[in-house]
C-alpha cells in the first residue's frame, strides 16, 4: 500500500453528503412554499383581520411542519466525541476525527469527519444511515456496510444497534421509535382536523382538536423517554474516549410544539366560554351573518342553531274552531262565487 500513496484501493470512497436530511428539507420547502403563497394574498385582506390571519397561518404551518419534520428526523438522541481511533480493518493507521451519532425514530445516522479532513491521502467525511422502519432490515444493511469496507468507528457504532448485540439498543430504540412515531401521526391527523374546524363556525371543537394534537405529541415524548430508559446505557468506547448520548433537537422541538398546542387549545376553550364574540372576531367569523339564527356558545355554534326567542317573534293568534267554521259558512252564503270562500 505504500506504493499506492498510503491509500486503500479495495474500499469504496465516501459518498456525497447533503448538508441536511433530505426528507426534512423537503418538508420544510413544502411548508415554506405554502407560507409564501399565503403571504402573496395577504395584501387583499384589510384592517386588523390581516394581522390575525397572518398569525393563524404562521402558527398553523409551524405546528404541522414541526410534527412531520420530527417524525422523520434522526436527531431524537444525539452524541458526539473527538478522539484518535483506528481507521479501517487490516490497517494499523490511526486518525483524529469527530464521531457523531444521531438516533431517530426510524434508525441511526453515524458521521465520521476527520480533523483535519484530509488524512492518509484521502478525504475522511462519512455520513451513513441504518434504518429499522417497516420494510427495512437493519441487519442486512449492516452486512452491506461491512462488505463496503466502511471505517471501523462507523461499523463499531452500527454493530451496537444490531438485533443480536448484547447491548439491547436495537430493541430499546426500535420499540421507542415505533410508538412515538404512531403518536406523532395521530397528532398530525388531529392538526388537520383542527384546521378544518377552525375554518368553520365550530371553533370550540377546533380548540379541542388542537388540545388533542399537543397531548399526542407529549405522549410520543413519554413513550420515547420510557422505552429508552428501560435498559442501562451501553458504553460506546471509541479510542480513549466514550461517546455519551442525550436528547437532541427533535425531542425538544416536539416538547415545545406539544406545549404550544396544549396552551393554544386551552386558551381557545376558555375564550369560547368567557368571550365567544371576541374569539369569533379573531377568526373573522360574525354571529350576525344570519339574523334568523343565534349561535349558542355552549353548544358549539353551527351544529346547534337556536332560533330567535319568542319575545322577538310575533305572537300566534288562536282562533276557536267553532268560530272559524261559522265564518266560513257565512262567506259561502253571502259570496258563493268568491274563490277564496270555496277554500
Amino acid at each position: 500500500m505504500a506504493a499506492l500513496g498510503h491509500t486503500f484501493p479495495f474500499y469504496a470512497g465516501p459518498k456525497p453528503i447533503f448538508p441536511m436530511d433530505t426528507t426534512s428539507a423537503t418538508i420544510i420547502m413544502i411548508f415554506l412554499t405554502a407560507l409564501a403563497t399565503f403571504i402573496v394574498i395577504l395584501p387583499g385582506i384589510r384592517g386588523k383581520t390581516r394581522l390575525f390571519w397572518l398569525l393563524r397561518v404562521v402558527t398553523g404551518l409551524f405546528i404541522g411542519a414541526a410534527i412531520l419534520a420530527v417524525n422523520f428526523s434522526s436527531e431524537w438522541s444525539v452524541g458526539q466525541v473527538s478522539t484518535n481511533t483506528s481507521y479501517k480493518a487490516f490497517s494499523s493507521a490511526w486518525i483524529s476525527a469527530d464521531i457523531g451519532l444521531q438516533v431517530g425514530l426510524g434508525g441511526v445516522n453515524i458521521t465520521l469527519t476527520g480533523t483535519p479532513m484530509q488524512q492518509l491521502n484521502e478525504t475522511i467525511n462519512y455520513n451513513e444511515e441504518f434504518t429499522w422502519r417497516l420494510g427495512e432490515n437493519y441487519a442486512e444493511e449492516y452486512t452491506k456496510a461491512m462488505e463496503k469496507g466502511l471505517p471501523d468507528p462507523v461499523l463499531y457504532l452500527a454493530e451496537k444497534f444490531t438485533p443480536r448485540s448484547p447491548c439491547g439498543l436495537y430493541r430499546q430504540y426500535h420499540l421507542a421509535g415505533h410508538y412515538a412515531s404512531a403518536m406523532l401521526w395521530v397528532a398530525f391527523l388531529c392538526w388537520l382536523l383542527a384546521n378544518v374546524m377552525l375554518s368553520m363556525p365550530v371553533l370550540v371543537y377546533g380548540g379541542y382538536m388542537l388540545l388533542a394534537t399537543g397531548i399526542f405529541q407529549l405522549l410520543a415524548l413519554l413513550f420515547f423517554s420510557m422505552a429508552t430508559s428501560l435498559t442501562p446505557p451501553c458504553p460506546l468506547h471509541l479510542g480513549a474516549s466514550v461517546l455519551h448520548t442525550h436528547h437532541g433537537p427533535a425531542f425538544w422541538i416536539t416538547l415545545t410544539t406539544g406545549l404550544l398546542c396544549v396552551l393554544l387549545g386551552l386558551a381557545m376553550v376558555v375564550a369560547h366560554r368567557m368571550q365567544p364574540h371576541r374569539l369569533k372576531a379573531f377568526f373573522n367569523q360574525s354571529v350576525d351573518e344570519d339574523p334568523m339564527l343565534e349561535w349558542s356558545p355552549e353548544e358549539g355554534g353551527l351544529l346547534s342553531p337556536r332560533y330567535r326567542s319568542m319575545a322577538d317573534s310575533p305572537e300566534p293568534q288562536d282562533i276557536p274552531l267553532s268560530e272559524a267554521s261559522s265564518t266560513k259558512a257565512y262567506c259561502k252564503e253571502a259570496h258563493p262565487e268568491d274563490p277564496d270562500c270555496a277554500l
